[in-house]
């Protein structure tokens, strides 16, 4: 399998606002940036978005190093609750409604197909690729200012 990394970082301008969202893809020594955003959504929406967008262009199963400061993300995938999310029919417990459903459910089988192992960096700290994805984000979301 194809050794891939993947930062990632969404960004919102209110929440919900404009928002916008950043990843780079580095295989050996390529290296590919793609960024998107929309008018009225979440930092979380925005979070996912960028995971998802960036699995969608790999045109194999790989083993992905995912690097997001995302807690959200992160924890969600390492520590199953998003599977759990989706075996109690998008419930995170008997009275609340997990959000993002469709988004969730459609990384869940993009990390059906990939092996994705969630690392959680600290953002705003100095992280090159973590500043370079919160700064395509950033520039996202003011495109819808």
């Amino acid at each position: 399998m194809k050794q891939v990394c993947i930062y990632t970082d969404g960004a919102c301008s209110g929440n919900p606002g404009p928002g916008g969202w950043g990843a780079i893809l580095r295989y050996g020594a390529h290296e590919k940036e793609i960024s998107g955003g929309e008018a009225h959504t979440t930092n979380n929406r925005m979070e996912l978005l960028a995971v998802i967008s960036a699995l969608k262009l790999l045109k194999e199963p790989c083993s992905v190093t995912l690097y997001s400061d995302s807690q959200y993300v992160c924890n969600a995938l390492k520590l199953g609750w998003a599977e759990k999310w989706r075996a109690n029919n998008w419930m995170r417990n008997k009275k609340e409604k997990a959000l993002n459903p469709e988004l969730w459910a459609e990384l869940l089988d993009l990390c059906a197909v990939h092996q994705v192992d969630p690392v959680w960096v600290k953002g705003h700290a100095g992280h090159p690729e973590n500043e370079r994805c919160d700064a395509l984000a950033v520039a996202e979301s003011r495109k819808f200012q």
